[in-house]
């Protein structure tokens, strides 16, 4: 019995982290693409400030994050209903 808890956890550990990875990596890939031209630009015309990277980067994570938000929080709900609706007797 302990063994089948112990896989249980381990799937919604597994689930947790795919979940977190599933809703990050487009907000990570906006950064980094933000990131990445704003290098090129500062290469391009020999601009050499340290922080005008970040503000077009956080400002494009921002608006990334607000227009993927009613998605976001969808996982969320869908994600949240299955461990409620989970049972560690049953574990379904």
């Amino acid at each position: 019995m302990d063994g089948m808890l112990d896989t249980q956890a381990i799937d919604v550990v597994r689930d947790t982290f795919y979940l977190i990875l599933l809703i990050s990596a487009p907000i990570l890939a906006v950064g980094l693409v933000v990131g990445l031209v704003v290098s090129i630009l500062q290469a391009v015309t020999q601009i050499q400030e340290q922080t005008l990277v970040f503000v077009p980067k956080i400002l494009a994570m921002v608006a990334t994050t607000v227009a993927l938000f009613s998605w976001i929080a969808m996982q969320l709900m869908e994600f949240s209903a299955q461990m409620f609706a989970w049972s560690p007797v049953t574990g379904t």
